[in-house]
């Protein structure tokens, strides 16, 4: 896992960045594809996936595979009624504790002895970290069902492949507990159906008895810890005065705000972030004032299925992430424009 809040944009970018840890594996020999689903139904297949992943008390470790080396955490989650709470520990790296109340996170940081309070609306972490999506998502992925069924974590699991339909987007493909629902295995795949990252739960315990109230208590500061507020504005980019002259085909606007952080020097230099979503993919636009101290060269990064874009844009910095194909940030990058 990566470190986080080393500053105002950082902090927000790592956001998106720890989700994962990436991979580039051959795909499996044995995956057959059968039958193909019929468009409409890929948006309620995800929106089942989605709500088994939401609803259901579970606890379990789960593992991130890349070239060489292997992360881990540990999650415990639990809804009670529509109040969904969730505690996730780092297992490899840098110790960190993250628990979430609905839209109510705080993250503690045992090397600096931090506390980040925030609001966001979900922690982008596996096994929740497929969205809903709707009926639109079918024009622009194929779902397929694939042969037999394998065994993730001691649990039967059918297993979907969602191919996408141009070369804007990365596919996936999906391991779900039979019985449940509940997503157990995940890999985004590329061109080839190679497999660019995989993140499986090794040891799952479903209906674990997780007590609310412990996870509450938990929330509360620990002794000696310094506490760092992230405010959430949310905003719009034409009151920011950015536009998006031309859309990328299949992403919408899903959200636009600006974080700052209670130890900022300058609130007025927080970045904003708009984000652009296809029902599975995202993409996140950072757009900051252009500080020739920290921001270089135009530059552009990959790790795995993740590709990021930076650029100068007249006197701002435009920094661009997401898990898609290069080529989709640099749309995105050629459309932002200034209206004022």
């Amino acid at each position: 896992m990566k470190k986080m809040h080393l500053s105002l944009y950082t902090q927000a970018l790592f956001a998106i960045f720890s989700a994962h840890v990436f991979a580039a594996v051959p795909a499996p020999a044995t995956v057959a594809t059968t039958q193909a689903v019929a468009s409409a139904d890929v948006g309620e297949w995800l929106h089942k996936l989605h709500e088994s992943s939401r609803r259901k008390a579970y606890t379990g470790t789960f593992v991130v595979s890349t070239a060489g080396t292997m992360s881990s955490a540990r999650i415990w989650h639990v809804c009670d009624g529509e109040q969904q709470l969730e505690r996730v520990d780092t297992l490899t790296g840098p110790a960190r504790t993250t628990l979430r109340r609905n839209d109510e996170v705080v993250t503690f940081v045992p090397e600096s002895r931090l506390t980040v309070l925030e609001r966001r609306e979900a922690l982008n972490l596996f096994p929740a970290n497929l969205q809903p999506g709707d009926l639109a998502v079918g024009e622009f992925y194929t779902l397929h069902a694939l042969a037999g069924a394998e065994r993730v974590a001691g649990l039967l699991a059918d297993a979907h492949e969602l191919l996408p339909r141009d070369d804007l987007r990365f596919g996936y493909r999906v391991w779900s507990e039979r019985k449940t629902g509940l997503v157990v295995k995940l890999q985004t795949l590329d061109s080839d159906r190679r497999v660019l990252e995989q993140v499986a739960f090794s040891e799952l315990n479903l209906g674990a008895p997780v007590k609310v109230e412990q996870l509450l208590k938990m929330m509360k500061n620990r002794p000696g810890y310094t506490v760092q507020n992230v405010s959430l504005t949310r905003t719009t980019p034409l009151e920011q005065g950015w536009r998006l002259r031309k859309p990328v085909p299949g992403f919408v606007s899903t959200g636009c705000h600006v974080r700052s952080m209670s130890s900022a020097s300058d609130p007025g230099k927080a970045p904003m972030q708009w984000v652009f979503s296809d029902g599975l993919a995202s993409v996140s636009v950072f757009v900051e004032p252009h500080d020739a101290t920290r921001h270089g060269a135009e530059s552009q990064m990959s790790s795995g299925a993740t590709h990021s874009l930076s650029r100068r844009h007249g006197e701002f910095w435009v920094t661009l992430v997401g898990e898609v194909p290069a080529k989709t940030l640099t749309s995105f990058a050629q459309g932002l424009e200034r209206t004022r």
